[in-house]
């Protein structure tokens, strides 16, 4: 007996309620597909930076900044000091932004850290913030790349051992600006940013506290840098009154840090 006609619409060797589940299935595979497709086609999300810690910024960059002075819009002004001289100045310096709640930024010599740790990390703990300014205090301008770099990173241990960390900031010595070397050598200890200064009393000179504190107060202006010096008595006995003065025109001593971060 032959087999029977398929009726329209039945594929032959399938049943017409399994060609009626076939069927019903092709569109939900239409759609599987389709999503799967479009899935494909869908654009790959941005890849998000990782978060690089702000001490490894330099070291990943071929150079460091130079700045002179924050924003001239900015409240703050910045106090800084050379960081040298005599331990009896400094202990001076720490009782009176103590008394004054000021704090300071001090961009320390690496043999001065060295040889007095335990000023090192009173102005530490006491709120100030510590920053490297060469070992030994050369002329860097007139050493090649090997010595400006010993210098840096010399200083930079010098701190971290006292206070456990090099600091965020270099300045170098002898001379107001840097070289393009210093600024590379700067990035690869860690330093993205070296800061100099607009106001310079020229303290270090020792011209009298008349003096230190007129110079101070005339050049400066919202956003300064100021250049100071541990290790002069006329600065120590200036120091109140350019606090005071600062204070007077509406503006507030701060760090470094603080300055450039506001």
């Amino acid at each position: 007996m032959s087999p029977a006609k398929p009726t329209s619409g039945e594929v032959p060797g399938v049943s017409r309620r399994g060609f009626i589940a076939a069927a019903a299935a092709i569109p939900m595979l239409a759609t599987a597909v389709g999503r799967a497709s479009a899935g494909t086609k869908q654009p790959t999300p941005p890849l998000t930076a990782p978060t690089i810690p702000p001490a490894k910024v330099a070291a990943l960059a071929r150079t460091a900044a130079f700045v002179q002075h924050g924003l001239r819009t900015s409240r703050y002004v910045a106090l800084t000091f050379h960081g040298a001289g005599s331990p009896a100045l400094a202990s001076q310096v720490l009782v009176l932004t103590k008394r004054l709640k000021t704090p300071v930024t001090v961009f320390a010599v690496g043999n001065w850290v060295e040889a007095h740790p335990d000023l090192a990390t009173a102005f530490h703990t006491d709120g100030h913030e510590l920053a490297n300014h060469t070992y030994s205090h050369p002329a860097l301008r007139r050493l090649g790349r090997a010595a400006v770099a010993t210098e840096i990173s010399k200083a930079a241990a010098a701190l971290d051992r006292a206070t456990g960390t090099i600091g965020a900031w270099f300045r170098p010595s002898g001379t107001p600006t840097p070289s393009a070397l210093m600024l590379e050598e700067a990035a690869k200890v860690g330093y993205a940013t070296v800061v100099g200064y607009d106001v310079d009393p020229r303290d270090y000179q020792d011209p009298g506290t008349n003096l230190v504190v007129s110079r101070t107060i005339s050049a400066m202006q919202g956003g300064s840098i100021i250049s100071l010096h541990l290790g002069h008595q006329g600065t120590v006995d200036a120091l109140e009154s350019i606090i005071i003065a600062i204070r007077k025109r509406g503006l507030e001593p701060a760090t470094v840090t603080t300055l450039l971060h506001s």
